[in-house]
This record gives C-alpha cells, sequence and structure tokens, in this order.
C-alpha cells in the first residue's frame, strides 16, 4: 500500500514491509481544498518528508530526554524556505500541517541559527517535547495521536499540555477517531 497526499508530487521512498508511510495529517486535503485554501490568499510551501519508523514507537524510558527518534529524511526547496521566512519576517503566522513537518521545520531552524530555514535536503531527529521553544511554527494541524507517543508530546509542547488533554478527553467522550485516517485538531 502506498500512501500519497494531494499535495505529494512522489512517494515517500522509505519502506516499511509493504507500506510507504506518509505524513498522514496531509490526507485530509483534497486537490479542492487545496485550491480553496489558495484562493483565500493563503500560502502553501511544500516540502518533501519521509516518516521514520520511530514516529509510530511510544517513549519507553523514565527520563524523556532520554529517548532517541530515527532521523527523518527531508528536503526544503529554495522557494519553500523563501515563502516560509518571509512569512516569519512579515510577522504572518506558519501553519505546519502534520508533526513530521514541524520537526523537520524546527530541525532545519535549528541548523540555520534560529529563526529563519535554508533551503537544502537532511535528515531530522528533533523531538519536540513541553518546554520547547518554537523558532519557525505557530500552529498545527495533526491528527489525534496515541498516548505515550512523541507525536503527542510535540503536540503537547506547541499547545500546551492542559488545553490538548482537555481536547483529547472532548474528543474520546464524543467519538472522534482517532490515528492516522482519524479527525484533525487545529493547535496554536
Amino acid at each position: 500500500m502506498r500512501q500519497r497526499t494531494a499535495i505529494a508530487t512522489r512517494p515517500s521512498t522509505l519502506r516499511h514491509g509493504d507500506r510507504w508511510p506518509a505524513p498522514t495529517a496531509g490526507l485530509h486535503f483534497t486537490p479542492e481544498i487545496l485550491e480553496q485554501i489558495r484562493a483565500r490568499g493563503l500560502e502553501i510551501a511544500e516540502i518533501t518528508l519521509h516518516v521514520g519508523l520511530s514516529t509510530f514507537q511510544p517513549v519507553r524510558v523514565e527520563k524523556v530526554e532520554d529517548h532517541k527518534l530515527h532521523r527523518e529524511r527531508y528536503e526544503i526547496p529554495a522557494e519553500a524556505a523563501q515563502a516560509i521566512n518571509l512569512a516569519k519576517a512579515e510577522k504572518r503566522r506558519v501553519v505546519a500541517v502534520g508533526t513530521t513537518t514541524v520537526r523537520t521545520l524546527e530541525y532545519a531552524a535549528k541548523l540555520a541559527g534560529g529563526n529563519r530555514l535554508e533551503s537544502g535536503r537532511g535528515e531530522a531527529d528533533a523531538f519536540i517535547y513541553p518546554g520547547y521553544q518554537f523558532q519557525i511554527v505557530d500552529a498545527l494541524l495533526t491528527n489525534f495521536h496515541l498516548p505515550q507517543s512523541t507525536l503527542l508530546m510535540l503536540v503537547c509542547a506547541l499547545g500546551g499540555k492542559e488545553f490538548v488533554m482537555g481536547a483529547y478527553r472532548h474528543a474520546v467522550e464524543t467519538g472522534y477517531r482517532f490515528y492516522s485516517y482519524g479527525d484533525c485538531m487545529f493547535i496554536e
């Protein structure tokens, strides 16, 4: 099975068994929805991501700082870096679609020395959890994630643990769908 988002121009080449994991938050977007976003004057900056296998592994260490992520390959084209840097310079909000996008952008910002990006390819291993100071990402569209996951920790880092856990309680009580093909949430 191959997973591809409407934005993808090529499938992920990271193979896991018979599956190629895709950044699943992007699966919520159809070409029509993307066109509606553009028609409203919003920019879409596209980067290439290859989801790492540790994305789906729970944290099994006592101290969160001891958890290690596998590296995830990425490519940030010059046009995307320029668009995101301009948005930051103009104090516009940068909204990431998916936690892999967040990790990639924040990792690339760290390499570039802070609140900006440089184009290029690399392998990100940013582990983001509460207390992290975001440099690029201001908001996030993401799925509901498993407990004890690095993904949930990242969402809590951006939205605040109490707020995010309250959203999760509401989602469970009202029957939201979880995981890769479930419902999504917008966090800022």
